[in-house]
């Protein structure tokens, strides 16, 4: 069975390059499920501000898990470091330097050598990279990263729609088999619990009329019917669902929940051999199609 979906899983992983001079931009973007959407951007030092523009291009590609992305660069991004002099600074040394020799009678004279041995004369500013012509290429790598994630996404997420219309399908055709028994369900118990009775009625037919009341409105409480329909009206939405292009992952399981609901009350109330067994694995295929609705979006 195909189904036309376009639905997201929660596990992914994407990758993007960008490269100019030299200077190399790595995006990589894991994700995860998770119950809300939760972003962790790691940058290298010197890009930490563009954090949260990350997270909002992220954003704009997924809408629930837990998503970490991880940036390197590589290559030579800044340019040469600027070196300068503290004049006033040289300055105030060669005045000092005079006032000792005349206080102390010191001869000599101070060379560049002794210079270099005092670095707080030495200015070292680090060279700014360009920011208007960086920027966009991070940017840039971390679109391509999440181009890949959500195309990846997608193709797990028709993976998984693919499988859980086969798992809804059999849910449907169990409903099927339970219908087609759930007439017999109360005429069975009533049956049974007359013939455990009978011999205490003693022919008595006014006590066998009341207890043959009684007996039906017991045998009426077994009826299955009701949850059979809500049953398939959950199976069918469920399948509705699966072609949906919204992130529909917590109505799935939503949906799961009230048709396991169904199922227990089924079991607990159809007190019938063969339903007792369809139960049983109604629950098993629930159960697999619980696991694979955690991982859609």
């Amino acid at each position: 069975m195909m189904i036309n979906s376009e639905l997201n899983s929660m596990t992914g992983f994407g990758r993007g390059e960008t490269e100019v001079d030299q200077v190399r931009f790595i995006a990589e973007i894991r994700s995860v499920n998770h119950r809300f959407l939760d972003i962790v951007v790691r940058l290298p030092a010197g890009w930490l501000s563009y954090e949260e523009v990350i997270k909002r291009l992220v954003k704009k590609y997924v809408k629930r898990g837990r998503i970490d992305v991880f940036i390197s660069v590589d290559g030579q991004l800044h340019p040469e470091k600027n070196v300068s002099i503290d004049w006033k600074l040289a300055d105030g040394y060669i005045q000092a330097s005079q006032e000792m020799k005349e206080r102390f009678k010191i001869n000599g004279e101070l060379t560049l050598s002794d210079f270099f041995r005092l670095p707080d004369i030495w200015l070292v500013e680090e060279g700014k990279w360009d920011e208007d012509k960086y920027a966009p290429l991070l940017l840039s790598c971390v679109e391509k990263a999440c181009d890949a994630l959500k195309s990846m996404r997608m193709q797990e997420g028709g993976n998984l729609a693919q499988d859980l219309a086969l798992r809804t399908n059999q849910i449907s055709q169990i409903v099927d088999q339970m219908e087609e028994l759930a007439p017999t369900v109360s005429m069975q118990l009533q049956n049974r619990l007359y013939e455990k009775l009978k011999e205490w009625m003693d022919g008595n037919k006014e006590l066998e009329e009341r207890l043959l009341s009684e007996i039906a409105i017991f045998a009426d409480k077994a009826d299955i019917t009701e949850e059979l329909t809500r049953l398939r009206s959950h199976a069918k939405q469920f399948y509705q669902c699966l072609s949906s292009r919204e992130p529909i992952g917590r109505q799935l399981d939503f949906l799961l929940q009230e048709m396991n609901r169904e199922v227990n009350t089924i079991g607990s109330k159809a007190n019938h051999q063969t339903i007792s067994l369809l139960v049983v694995e109604a629950k098993s295929t629930l159960e697999k199609m619980k696991e694979q609705v955690q991982n859609i979006e």
